[in-house]
């Protein structure tokens, strides 16, 4: 079993780059930290450092129990604080990200749900690709995210995500437009656009833009990035106003600006799943992540 202080001596040499300097940095005697080190590299089956009289640095192998050793030491000090504030204060707090878009429908709403369950939300907004980095490196307890056209988002494989609801996607286009008339778009009317201006997202990664560029690109045509936005009523405001196509998810499509006509979709690829995802054990989440998962459901189902 790994002790806590094997990886504080270890984390310590990385950052000072002797033993001695680690000694001071944590307190310790310089043998305590000899101990530690050795213990864990008994403990792994290699060594995890190289001292020379220039100082000590890590091997590949210390490296990555480094990365992970920090992981570790972040959760017991966020288990701690989880618990103290609980005794003292009977609430516990989450880091959780939210996508700005999401954020302004859904966000009061989840904020006012979880505080039923004892928990305060520090909450940050972010794109996706933003929010899925930091769910990997445990900076956030949870976010909710998004994954269109069956892609998958690159979590590590101790994140789990909870699919909370299917968000059809729609066709948005300026009512002027000689296709406004339609009552639906199936893939061949989707593809009859090639030839418009289109409006996307600005921030690499986003599933959707990758779907709509790849059902192009798959026979042959690259359409015309004319205009990037991540801000929906923006993009709507740009397709009122005559100067480009595109596609909106139906949750922020509720109340269109007047010249935009929405359209569904009549392909299943064209939605997109909104999850929670959050680092777990091998029982899942944790009680808190869970209610929180509910009360964003709720908050969903509170929008229809």
């Amino acid at each position: 079993m790994i002790d806590l202080r094997q990886l504080q001596a270890l984390s310590a040499v990385a950052a000072e780059g002797s033993v001695a300097r680690a000694a001071t940095r944590l307190g310790w005697s310089q043998p305590t930290v000899d101990y530690h080190l050795k213990n864990l590299d008994r403990l792994v089956g290699a060594d995890l450092t190289i001292r020379s009289t220039r100082g000590s640095r890590l091997t590949t192998a210390g490296a990555l129990m480094l990365e992970r050793g920090e992981e570790i030491l972040g959760l017991a000090d966020r288990a701690l604080t989880d618990v103290r504030d609980l005794a003292q204060l009977g609430r516990i707090r989450l880091r959780f990200g939210i996508f700005p878009t999401a954020a302004a429908r859904l966000l009061p709403g989840i904020v006012s749900r979880v505080s039923e369950f004892g928990i305060e939300l520090d909450a940050t907004l972010e794109e996706v690709s933003p929010l899925v980095a930091r769910v990997n490196q445990h900076t956030l307890d949870a976010a909710l995210v998004y994954a269109a056209g069956g892609y998958e988002l690159p979590f590590r494989s101790e994140v789990h995500t909870t699919r909370l609801f299917t968000d059809p996607l729609l066709i948005a286009l300026p009512s002027a437009h000689p296709a406004a008339g339609r009552a639906r778009f199936d893939r061949a009317a989707l593809l009859s656009l090639a030839s418009d201006s289109w409006v996307i997202g600005s921030t690499p990664g986003d599933t959707i833009d990758d779907l709509v560029r790849e059902m192009f690109e798959v026979e042959g045509h690259k359409i015309d990035v004319a205009i990037r936005t991540d801000d929906y009523s923006v993009m709507l405001g740009l397709i009122a106003a005559g100067m480009a196509v595109g596609v909106v998810p139906s949750l922020v499509a509720a109340n269109p600006p007047e010249g935009v006509v929405l359209r569904p979709i009549d392909d299943a690829r064209f939605a997109r799943e909104l999850l929670l995802a959050a680092p777990a054990g091998p029982a899942g989440p944790v009680t808190a992540v869970r209610q929180l998962a509910e009360a964003v459901r709720r908050s969903i189902s509170a929008t229809d």
